[in-house]
């Protein structure tokens, strides 16, 4: 008869000391992500993020990483960072897409500014273009790419080795600094 009053007086104690535990963790949202901000800990962190966005049912953008860590907690510069790399495909409306992988990524919630590093590579199909370069910053809001670091670009006619890239995100229109390489004129007029 002892051991069974003795079952019921241990669990009544695991008991209170559980409910005590708890209600002492008063710690709000608030709390809780300035403790993360102040050890440089993310909010966030998702594997094998693959999301598609779409318009009026029309995919727009999508985006595949294997790791994405939310800083969202940061005060001044909230952003979110992809250190195992990052591939963004970008549909217009007649389905031509435009593809920007590199393997590190850090991208601030604010400004809508990305900087992409170490094998960046961006492609436009339809036009046959390639841009290589180890260093990015692509601009969302205004769908510019600009870049002080060495590139290559690759048309379909012209291989073109710089020094300073800056260009709109389907690298459509150019200007390109301390150039050198094959480039072919036409001279029609």
């Amino acid at each position: 008869m002892l051991k069974g009053k003795t079952y019921i007086g241990v669990y009544t104690m695991t008991l209170i000391c559980l409910m005590l535990f708890c209600s002492s963790c008063g710690n709000n949202i608030k709390e809780v992500q300035d403790f993360l901000a102040d050890k440089n800990l993310p909010v966030g962190v998702a594997k094998n993020v693959n999301l598609v966005h779409t318009d009026s049912g029309a995919v727009k953008v999508k985006m595949v990483t294997p790791l994405r860590y939310d800083f969202a907690n940061r005060k001044i510069h909230p952003y979110q960072e992809f250190p195992e790399g990052i591939q963004v495909t970008n549909f217009d409306k007649n389905k031509d897409s435009v593809t920007l992988t590199a393997d590190y990524c850090r991208s601030y919630n604010k400004t809508g500014i990305s900087e992409v590093k170490n094998n960046v590579v961006i492609v436009n199909y339809k036009d046959g273009i390639r841009l290589y370069t180890e260093q990015l910053f692509w601009d969302q809001n205004t769908h510019y790419v600009y870049t002080e670091k060495a590139f290559k670009l690759i048309t379909k006619t012209d291989t073109i080795n710089g020094k300073g890239f800056e260009s709109s995100e389907d690298l459509s229109k150019r200007i390109m600094k301390d150039i050198s390489g094959t480039i072919y004129v036409n001279e029609s007029n």
